[in-house]
């Protein structure tokens, strides 16, 4: 008997990988997960049935969710991560001799214990002195803090159950202010392929562009998320991604990457037409 997981990216369109085992099922106060081994991408993360993490890909997702804003500004010393429970994020952060502090928010617990049993590639730095682990909701963790943040990172899942706070104009505001006078805000921001994804893409854009003055979308390649197309957002209140990019010192530091690099940090911000097209329209 063959044993495959599936996820319904859409109504009408699956994505189905071969398992070689169901390592772990429990459901939370939060939500349901799960980790399997599958033939071609290794151990998979799910949550209510979604691919959050597979060992194969997971490299681009935190390459850069990371490194374009380590890029940017490399004087980053005090980092808040907002969900990333699998703990690839941190794992890159932790690269940094510079960054003094990271602390992160996840609101399951789950996630994490998930991770460190079942996916230590990810969750490998978890521990690392810097790391301050919260066991809590992000949107109040962020409330009333001023000034203290040069980096937000929001690693979320989909505008769905315990992600949904954090697509709201509200806790982009909050992050505003939390962050430093050079502080930057890093965002997972959806795909513009499929109609439900592209919706979530263009508001989650508009709301941070009414709040910061500089934010741009970027762009990656995650071949087990829906479409394959998917974008971080890139918010700043003084610095620019393009500009401000530090090719020289960036490259000085010998962090080596599978997936980032210098010239893809430019070439990421150079959308499609359709998708800047979709940025720009008020009426979605």
């Amino acid at each position: 008997m063959q044993l495959w997981y599936t996820e319904d990216q859409t109504d009408n369109v699956k994505f189905s990988m071969k398992v070689k085992k169901h390592l772990f099922s429990e459901k939370s106060e939060f939500q349901q997960v799960d980790v399997f081994d599958t033939h071609e991408f290794g151990r998979l993360l799910t949550i209510d049935g979604l691919v959050m993490v597979t060992e194969k890909d997971e490299f681009i997702y935190h390459d850069m969710i990371t490194h374009v804003a380590m890029a940017t500004n490399l004087d980053i010393k005090n980092v808040l991560v907002i969900g990333a429970g699998d703990g690839g994020t941190v794992r890159e952060l932790t690269r940094y001799k510079s960054i003094e502090k990271i602390d992160m928010v996840e609101i399951d617990e789950l996630v994490v214990t998930a991770s460190k049993e079942y996916l230590p590639i990810t969750a490998c730095k978890l521990d690392d002195p810097r790391v301050n682990l919260y066991f809590e909701d992000g949107l109040k963790f962020v409330e009333g803090k001023e000034n203290i943040y040069d980096l937000i990172i929001v690693d979320s899942t989909d505008p769905i159950g315990p992600g949904e706070g954090l697509f709201t104009t509200k806790f982009y505001t909050d992050c505003y202010n939390a962050l430093t006078e050079k502080g930057i805000l890093i965002n997972q921001n959806e795909s513009p392929y499929y109609s439900e994804n592209a919706r979530e893409m263009s508001r989650a854009h508009k709301k941070i562009k009414n709040i910061f003055p500089i934010a741009k979308a970027y762009q990656y390649h995650m071949p087990t998320y829906p479409s394959g197309h998917w974008l971080f957002g890139f918010a700043s209140k003084q610095l620019d991604p393009i500009k401000d990019l530090d090719k020289e010192k960036w490259n000085s530091l010998g962090i080596k990457t599978k997936y980032y690099n210098t010239d893809i940090h430019v070439g990421a911000f150079a959308l499609p037409t359709y998708v800047k097209e979709m940025l720009e329209d008020e009426s979605i």
